[in-house]
């Protein structure tokens, strides 16, 4: 945490992502206010995240070919400008109140989406090239980090902001915080790229012959995807939610952060649980403990039971998608890990705008409980397809082949 190039990041991600948080969980109250629509909720997050189904793969091909400050720096600058948007639409139209009056905010949540993609994949990779042999795992609870304490405290910050002094306030401290990172990308040194071997495949569809070829990579992908779906809804349905137990836009943020504070919890508990089971077993408690949160969220009927549910569902998600991570950098070779750390970032983050329009969809045609359940039931079959023996099979060796096919390993 106090390494000057991974204390720096650290650092820096988690300014950033409390930021990001701050300003979506206001997007959510700003729209549903102005709309009283969950699908326009939904839209947010499908033009934010987005970009990731199209773009990611071509980032990750440069995550391992091109240098990692530029993309970097690049990725974070278009952070910036969004949440600059942001900021001055909010200032200049302070009482939306239709469908039209919010289209400023698809636009400037499809630029922040866009920088995503563009810094997402090197920032992933990289990682291991920072630390220590034998660090992995804990680098890895480390860079998880970030994302759950911002989760607890970004919400709670842009529901309070929001209420006590507009949206105007709570958008500019997602700018501040924006702008700090890209300060601090300068004090980073980033690890040297690994020199290029004129035998080594570096295109992108080498890297999905890698993944096709590694079937227990194949799956933990598949397991992240299913994570990312099913933590939408702390995002899109909380406003439907709160309203449905007769909250306001304060226990909007109270939801949010507490499906953060669960996930604080899992993450905290993630070493100890380390020293019993694998990461393997990890995983798939993980996914029945946030199934069993879902379900609580679609039958709470008051605000209390509403934020115990998104709190127990928190601590399943962080538990097996930080698991889950640390299974998949430890089955990735360096020269392939940009690429597959990019398909990685598409099934967790690509896969969250198609689950906010269909939690969105759900939630306005059926109802917000059934949205929550239909969350549930796929991470049940996710839960039961997913059995920690199926982790067992041996990591692919890209030493054991030639340069020139190092990315296509046997099938494990």
């Amino acid at each position: 945490m106090f390494d000057r190039s991974f204390g720096s990041l650290f650092w820096g991600k988690l300014l950033t992502v409390t930021g990001t948080l701050v300003q979506s969980i206001v997007a959510a109250i700003v729209v549903f206010e102005a709309t009283d629509s969950a699908l326009m909720v939904g839209l947010v997050s499908v033009f934010q995240f987005g970009p990731q189904l199209l773009l990611t793969p071509l980032a990750g091909k440069w995550a391992d070919t091109y240098s990692a400050f530029k993309q970097v720096l690049a990725g974070r600058g278009l952070c910036f400008v969004g949440s600059v948007i942001l900021a001055v639409w909010a200032y200049l139209v302070p009482d939306p109140d239709s469908g039209r009056d919010v289209v400023p905010v698809f636009f400037a949540s499809c630029i922040i989406g866009l920088g995503f993609v563009v810094g997402g994949p090197v920032m992933q990779s990289m990682i291991p090239r920072m630390i220590r042999p034998g660090e992995l795992s804990k680098a890895m609870a480390l860079n998880s980090s970030p994302m759950t304490i911002g989760r607890v405290a970004g919400p709670a910050v842009g529901a309070l902001l929001t209420v006590h002094f507009g949206a105007v306030a709570a958008f500019s401290v997602a700018v501040f915080t924006q702008l700090a990172f890209l300060i601090l990308l300068f004090f980073i040194r980033f690890p040297a790229q690994p020199e290029r071997l004129a035998t080594t495949d570096y295109s992108v569809r080498a890297g999905l012959r890698h993944v096709w070829s590694d079937r227990t990579l194949l799956m933990l992908l598949a397991v992240t995807a299913a994570l990312g779906f099913a933590s939408e809804p702390s995002v899109t349905l909380a406003p439907p939610l709160a309203d449905h137990v007769g909250g306001s836009a304060r226990l909007v943020g109270e939801l949010s952060s507490a499906f953060g504070l669960g996930a604080l919890l899992g993450l905290v508990l993630l070493s100890p649980l380390g020293r019993w089971l694998s990461h393997a077993a990890i995983t798939s408690l993980g996914i029945w403990i946030m199934a069993v949160g879902l379900v609580l969220s679609a039958v709470s009927t008051v605000a209390p039971m509403a934020t115990a549910s998104f709190a127990v569902a928190g601590f399943g998600f962080m538990a097996a998608f930080t698991a889950a991570a640390t299974l998949i950098q430890e089955r990735v070779p360096d020269v392939l890990r940009g690429r597959v750390m990019a398909l990685w970032l598409i099934a967790f983050i690509g896969f969250r705008p198609i689950g906010a329009a269909i939690d969105g969809v759900l939630a306005d045609v059926v109802s917000v409980e059934f949205a929550f359940a239909v969350s549930a039931a796929l991470l049940a079959l996710t839960g039961v397809w997913w059995r920690p023996g199926r982790a067992a099979a041996s990591v692919p060796d890209p030493a054991a082949t030639p340069a020139g096919d190092s990315v296509v390993p046997g099938r494990a």
